[in-house]
C-alpha cells in the first residue's frame, strides 16, 4: 500500500482519539476497515483522494458478496463516511462521496448533547480546576471560548495571540482550508479572555526581561507544537466533567461544539447564522442540529407531559 493511505488513516486515527476520545478496540477496527478498503481501490489504480461514491459502493457490494455480516458493512462504511467528513474538514478534498450512501439497515445516529445545565457545571468546574492561578484562568478561558464560539479543537489549542487582540466582541479564527471567520464572544467568554490575557502578558513581559522566546499562541506549550495539544486538552476535559458531576462518557471536546449549536437554534438563533459561526460549507451540514433539538423536544413532552405519563401508566396496568 501507497504512503498516501496510510498517512491518512494515521491521521484520521489520531483525530478520532484526540477530539472524540474513541476507543483503542474502534481506533484498531476502523484501522483494518479502511485499510481494506485502500487495498481495494489500490488494485482499481486509486486512492482515497481520487475515490467516487460510485467506487465505495462498488466496495460495499463486494464485501456483501463476501458474506460479511450487515453489522460488519455498517461500521466499514461507518469508517468510510468518518474518514471523509475528516478529509473534508480537513482540506484534504472539496467533497464527502460517502456522504449520501445509506447503511445496511442502521438508523443515522445523531450527535450526543449536553445540557445547559451540565455545561454550566462544566464551566464551574473548569474555573477551580488547576494547581495555580495561571491553570485556572487558562482552563477557564479555554472552555469559555470552546462554548462561546463553537470552535473545532484544533481551532482553539492553536488559537495564536494575535488574533484575540482587537474588538473584545468579536474573535478571529482561521479555520479549514485557510478560511477566516468572525464570531461574536459572550460576556462570559470575554472576562475570561480578558483575565487570561493580562497574565499572558505579563509572563511575557517576566519573559523578555529574561530574554527568552516568547510564544505566539493564546495557550503555549513546551511541546513540539508549540501549543497545548488536542489530546492534553482531551484529558483537562474529562477532568472537568469528573470534578463537574458529568458523564465523563458525555464529554469531549466535540460535545461542545454540539453544545453550542443546539443550545443557539434552541434559543431562537437562525440555522445560517449558526452555519456561519461554525465554519460549515455546507447548511446541510449545519441541519443535523435541528434532528437533535426535535429528538430533545419529544423526549422532553414523553417525560414530562401528563398525557404521555398516564400513557405509561395505563401500560404498567
Amino acid at each position: 500500500m501507497s504512503p498516501a493511505p496510510l498517512q491518512w488513516i494515521s491521521s484520521f486515527l489520531e483525530a478520532q482519539a484526540a477530539e472524540l476520545g474513541a476507543a483503542t478496540n474502534t481506533q484498531l477496527a476502523y484501522g483494518r476497515d479502511l485499510k481494506d478498503f485502500a487495498a481495494y481501490l489500490e488494485h482499481r489504480t486509486l486512492d482515497f483522494a481520487g475515490a467516487t461514491r460510485r467506487d465505495v459502493e462498488s466496495y460495499l457490494v463486494q464485501c456483501d458478496a463476501q458474506g460479511l455480516a450487515k453489522s460488519t458493512r455498517a461500521r466499514r462504511l461507518s469508517a468510510i463516511k468518518q474518514l471523509y467528513r475528516f478529509a473534508f474538514e480537513e482540506g484534504l478534498r472539496s467533497d464527502n462521496p460517502a456522504i449520501q450512501i445509506a447503511g445496511p439497515g442502521q438508523d443515522k445516529r445523531l450527535p450526543k448533547i449536553l445540557s445547559e445545565d451540565e455545561v454550566d457545571r462544566l464551566l464551574d468546574a473548569a474555573r477551580n480546576s488547576g494547581r495555580s492561578k495561571s491553570d485556572k484562568l487558562r482552563n477557564t478561558c479555554l472552555m469559555e471560548l470552546l462554548y462561546a464560539t463553537g470552535m473545532r479543537v484544533t481551532e482553539l489549542v492553536s488559537l495564536p495571540i494575535s488574533a484575540t487582540r482587537g474588538d473584545p466582541r468579536l474573535l478571529l479564527i482561521m479555520g479549514k482550508g485557510g478560511k477566516e471567520r468572525m464570531v461574536p464572544l459572550s460576556p462570559p467568554a470575554r472576562d475570561a479572555l480578558s483575565a487570561w490575557l493580562t497574565l499572558r502578558d505579563e509572563q511575557d513581559a517576566a519573559a523578555q526581561s529574561a530574554r527568552l522566546p516568547i510564544s505566539r499562541f493564546l495557550f503555549p506549550s513546551r511541546g513540539k507544537s508549540g501549543h497545548l495539544t488536542r489530546h492534553r486538552f482531551y484529558l483537562l476535559i474529562k477532568e472537568f466533567a469528573l470534578s463537574g458531576g458529568v458523564p465523563p462518557a458525555k464529554v469531549t471536546p466535540h460535545t461542545l461544539r454540539h453544545a453550542f449549536a443546539t443550545h443557539l437554534l434552541a434559543n431562537g438563533a437562525d440555522l445560517r447564522a449558526i452555519q456561519t459561526m461554525l465554519g460549515h460549507a455546507d447548511v446541510a451540514t449545519t441541519e443535523i442540529y435541528t434532528h437533535v433539538l426535535e429528538e430533545r423536544l419529544s423526549e422532553l413532552v414523553l417525560q414530562h407531559h401528563p398525557l404521555a405519563q398516564g400513557e405509561d401508566r395505563d401500560k404498567d396496568q
